[in-house]
């Protein structure tokens, strides 16, 4: 009650950090109450497959239970 929202931005790519930045952003942003990351460049920068997995990546920090609001 009282709470809004959270999406944050993932940032601008920078490489080959990009996976490991995106997952941890995400983690954090779920810990604080997120709801979403917003992922535009880190993903749609890439290989199609190296986009894919970096937002599976941020949709398996959502979709793990074991991650709660700390």
């Amino acid at each position: 009650m009282g709470r809004v929202g959270l999406i944050n931005s993932g940032g601008e790519s920078h490489g080959a950090s990009d996976l490991r930045d995106a997952v941890i952003t995400a983690v954090v942003n779920k810990r604080a109450g997120g709801m979403g990351l917003i992922s535009g460049r880190k993903a749609f920068q890439k290989p199609l497959n190296k986009g894919v997995e970096l937002l599976n990546s941020i949709q398996d920090v959502y979709l793990d239970k074991a991650i709660t609001i700390a």
